[in-house]
């Protein structure tokens, strides 16, 4: 059956995409249960037991919707971030976000820079919006910000977007370099930083709320999917001025967030014990990844996310080759970077021992297989 003849003429021209093939479309595909689930950046050590107690008190007001202004989200985060509750917007998780972001800046043709391998999903919507995709490459498996910033300026571009802590690669950038880079952006120029892995990241990585708060075309975006563990809620936030803030009201889906999702949320923030627990799991999974990595003769990249992207040393056939082994003999679920010259990397994300001890197992066999 031939599609709907009205759709618009952008719409008609677009591929039918899914930027990430999810690990349940992979067993699927696949006819395998996945073993070992540490491919899609989430937490296998899970949320706070004070959490899940939430999570199970907010399921019988499930019936209702939530409210439509996030008030006490955005309350608890205003407390936690030692800002004002007109500071932040609130969204479905920062994949949500950057879909409004992009709605709220850029018309069918407007330049959008971005680096070249970098989050897919957000080059997903730009080009839904129509935008046009200008990339940078990496540099040393960073983020190039000097010609991330070259391209803006030539292009007289009204959108920028790069991650602090990365992805896919797992590098970052010093706090005073990133506040730099915001200052020297044109003032018509949006800034989304993406910082989904700020609580996995070192302090220096990470600008103070107050150093870019008054700045209104730099948008912070930050989410519980990580170390929260709450990736299947979908809570995300954005942390910008009152102005550029409030102009998420115009477009948004004001009962777009899921109740039970905020109640889990509220919780998270209220129980930094665990965050601080588990952000001590993630890193020590972290250097638990890039030994079993060195012992098979592989080269870990330093990280300060909760994945590790490795350095197979070869190309990126070689490097999907692993990936496919690694789920067709033993149903261990890894992703890898989709552009040159990254994608000779794997990407492992961290987990419960008994997920890391079966990818130890597994690796020196795939790679021998595979010689």
């Amino acid at each position: 059956m031939s599609a709907f003849s009205r759709f618009t003429p952008l719409i008609q021209s677009l591929p039918s995409t899914i930027p990430f093939v999810g690990p349940e479309a992979i067993e699927r595909q696949r006819g395998r249960a996945i073993a070992a689930r540490i491919g899609a950046n989430e937490s296998g050590f899970g949320p706070a037991k004070s959490v899940l107690t939430a999570i199970s008190e907010a399921a019988s007001g499930t019936w209702k919707y939530a409210d439509p202004e996030n008030h006490d989200l955005k309350q608890a985060l205003a407390a936690h971030l030692g800002t004002a509750p007109e500071n932040i917007a609130i969204g479905e998780g920062i994949d949500g976000l950057l879909g409004q972001i992009v709605r709220m800046v850029i018309e069918p043709g407007m330049p959008v820079v971005t680096s070249l391998g970098a989050y897919p999903t957000f080059n997903y919507h730009v080009v839904g919006h129509g935008g046009r995709l200008v990339t940078v490459p990496y540099a040393g498996d960073r983020e190039d910000l000097d010609g991330l910033l070259q391209a803006v300026k030539r292009e007289n571009a009204p959108l920028v977007y790069f991650a602090n802590p990365d992805n896919p690669m797992g590098s970052w950038w010093t706090a005073d370099r990133i506040v730099d880079f915001a200052k020297a952006l044109p003032e018509t120029t949006l800034f989304i930083l993406d910082e989904a892995y700020s609580e996995t990241a070192p302090t220096e990585a990470l600008p103070a709320i107050e150093a870019l708060i008054d700045r209104p075309n730099v948008v912070r975006t930050r989410t519980f999917s990580k170390a929260y563990g709450l990736a299947g809620s979908r809570v995300g936030y954005v942390v910008t001025t009152p102005g550029t803030a409030q102009a998420f009201d115009k477009i948004r889906n004001h009962f777009g967030m899921n109740r039970i999702g905020v109640a889990a949320a509220i919780a998270a923030l209220a129980d930094q014990d665990y965050l601080k627990e588990v952000t001590t799991k993630i890193a020590a999974s972290r250097q638990r990844i890039a030994t079993i990595a060195t012992d098979c003769g592989l080269s870990p990249l330093a990280s300060a996310t909760n994945f590790v992207a490795i350095d197979c040393g070869k190309d990126a056939v070689y490097a999907r080759a692993i990936v496919d082994t690694l789920m067709s003999d033993h149903g261990i679920f890894i992703r890898m970077p989709g552009v040159a010259p990254l994608n000779r990397c794997i990407r492992v994300s961290t987990g419960p021992e008994a997920e890391m001890a079966l990818f130890e197992r597994a690796l020196p066999e795939v790679l021998k297989k595979l010689a």
